[in-house]
């Protein structure tokens, strides 16, 4: 459209948040960068003690004694040494999981509430890693040349149970999710949702900020699993309808583009890949190919709702815990998602190139 500067309007609604507030977000995110590369080194220094100690040594050798039970072994082994790193690390993530959100007005939780979750989210973690380190021995064991793909496709299976199984019997512990109310939002949703030939039968609201002030929703599942969720803290916030429909056309455009299960497969590459290295240097390509996906879940937001403004009002309250414009490397390096301000700027460029004659955004 003539005279529709996509630039200016970029600039317009990242003006939206005061200096204050976008100098806030730059200590947070950046300073988030630090947490990451310090949190390393704590997951590394605490494996390193719970190493040198020598306690996972001995305790094998008293279990395994005059018979041999390598299962039984390698399973005990490894819930200790699960929740041994847990207690190591445990102050360090109530650093930069609680405290840290709470100095920046990014959370209400109080510490024993945290810590309860803390410790609910560590027995789930140490059943499934547990699991998996069992039957990774097992194989290291049996197939001494070609555990690595075993191993593999033991990955991947773990990985898609876990996907299948989270809305269902894993979220509902920590939040409490209802389908959307009727109402305008609900029939927006449910009509969004067939214009994307999605299912829409799934579509919740839940407490979210029972942990945070975070302005977000997400999707999750795998086939009948599969739902969209939306934290009450976006109606906080005061989301209107546009806003719901930039939103929830982003998380649909996950689902309709099936990222789950491309992310499921780049893990299962990750897998394959590396089970020593890799933690240390590809998270930089999960950032990668997670910024795509995340792109492209704007870019069908874009096509099937048809509110680049409600997607950007939305992405603006997102700056609190990411700042919009890092430097090209931060942005490589440490961003899981696009700059808000290179979101907003898509958005605002996809507005100008479908805007009609008299200013109204075109219907795809």
């Amino acid at each position: 459209m003539t005279g529709f500067d996509p630039t200016a309007a970029t600039n317009a609604y990242l003006a939206a948040l005061p200096p204050a507030g976008h100098l806030k977000a730059i200590h947070y995110t950046q300073g988030g960068h630090w947490v990451l590369l310090w949190g390393w080194l704590v997951t590394v220094v605490a494996a390193f003690l719970i190493l040198r100690s020598g306690l996972l040594h001995r305790l094998r050798k008293r279990i395994d004694g005059a018979r041999r039970r390598p299962l039984a072994a390698s399973a005990v082994v490894a819930l200790v040494f699960l929740l041994l790193d847990w207690l190591l690390t445990l102050p360090w993530s109530a650093y930069a999981d609680w405290w840290r959100q709470k100095q920046y007005g990014l959370s209400n939780q109080g510490f024993p509430a945290w810590l309860g979750e803390a410790a609910l989210a560590g027995v789930i973690s140490a059943i499934g890693l547990g699991l998996f380190l069992v039957v990774l021995y097992a194989l290291i064991r049996r197939a001494p040349r070609t555990w690595w793909a075993w191993a593999t496709g033991v990955a991947v299976v773990f990985i898609v149970f876990g996907l299948l199984i989270a809305p269902i019997a894993i979220e509902p512990l920590f939040n409490t999710f209802t389908p959307a109310p009727p109402g305008p939002v609900r029939d927006q949703v449910v009509a969004l949702a067939k214009k994307a030939h999605v299912p829409s039968d799934k579509i919740y609201i839940y407490n979210g900020s029972k942990q945070s002030n975070r302005y977000t929703a997400n999707v999750a599942g795998l086939f009948g699993s599969a739902r969209v969720a939306m934290s009450d803290v976006m109606f906080q916030k005061g989301a209107d309808l546009a806003e719901v429909r930039g939103v929830v056309g982003h998380e649909m455009g996950h689902y309709a583009r099936g990222h789950v299960i491309w992310g499921a497969l780049w893990v299962a590459i990750e897998a394959l890949l590396a089970f020593g290295l890799m933690q240390l240097l590809f998270p930089w390509f999960d950032n990668t190919v997670t910024r795509l996906q995340e792109a492209d879940a704007d870019h069908f937001s874009l096509v099937v709702a048809n509110e680049p403004d409600g997607l950007s009002k939305a992405l603006v309250k997102t700056i609190e815990y990411r700042a919009d414009s890092p430097s090209a490397i931060e942005e490589f390096l440490f961003y899981d998602h696009p700059s808000v301000r290179r979101r907003v700027q898509t958005a605002m460029d996809w507005k100008a190139a479908h805007m009609t004659a008299t200013g109204e955004g075109t219907t795809p």
